[in-house]
C-alpha cells in the first residue's frame, strides 16, 4: 500500500487535529497465528505547540501491565511527520494522505529478561471526526511476527 492511494478519501486526517485533546484507544496484539496474546487501553493527551505534537499515552493492558509513552513527533511540510519516543530505535517516519496515515518505526520490545527489535508498519484511517481506525503490521526481519490492531476515540 501507498499512503497516496488514500488522497481522495475523506476526512482529511490531520494529526495534530485529531489528537489535539483527550483520547482513548482499545487494542489487541495477535501473534502471528492471529491469535491474540494480549489486550489494552491507551488514554492520550496530546497537545500541539509550534511544530511539535506531543502525545502523552498511558497504556493498561489487561494482564496488569502499565507502559507510559511520550512522543515528540515533528509536523514537516506536505504531510509528512517524525517522531521519538522511548523505545523507538531513531526517529520514526510518517506521511498523510486522505484520510490515512502510515507511520513506520522500529521498536525495542522488552519481552521478560530481553527484549526484540521489531519494524512497525502502522495505518491509521480516520472514519468521522472522532473515531479512527489502526492497524499496524510488525515484522522481524521481514517476517511477520504479528499485528496489532486499535479504535481511537476522542472524548
Amino acid at each position: 500500500m501507498d499512503v497516496s492511494d488514500y488522497k481522495q478519501i475523506t476526512p482529511e486526517f490531520i494529526l495534530e487535529e485529531y489528537f489535539n485533546g483527550k483520547t482513548v484507544a482499545y487494542g489487541v496484539f495477535e501473534n502471528r497465528s492471529g491469535e491474540v496474546i494480549n489486550q489494552f487501553k491507551v488514554n492520550i493527551t496530546g497537545s500541539v505547540e509550534g511544530d511539535v505534537l506531543t502525545l502523552d499515552e498511558d497504556f493498561i493492558y489487561k494482564n496488569g501491565n502499565v507502559d507510559k509513552r511520550l512522543w515528540k513527533i515533528n509536523i514537516l511540510p506536505d504531510g509528512q511527520y517524525e517522531g521519538t519516543t522511548n523505545g523507538v530505535i531513531g526517529t520514526a517516519s510518517g506521511r498523510r494522505s486522505g484520510n490515512a496515515f502510515n507511520w513506520i518505526y522500529v521498536f525495542d520490545l522488552p519481552v521478560g529478561d530481553t527484549s526484540y527489535k521489531l519494524k512497525f508498519d502502522d495505518w491509521m484511517f480516520l472514519q468521522d471526526e472522532n473515531v479512527m481506525i489502526n492497524r499496524a503490521f510488525v515484522t522481524k526481519w521481514g517476517f511477520k511476527v504479528g499485528s496489532v490492531t486499535l479504535s481511537f476515540y476522542k472524548e
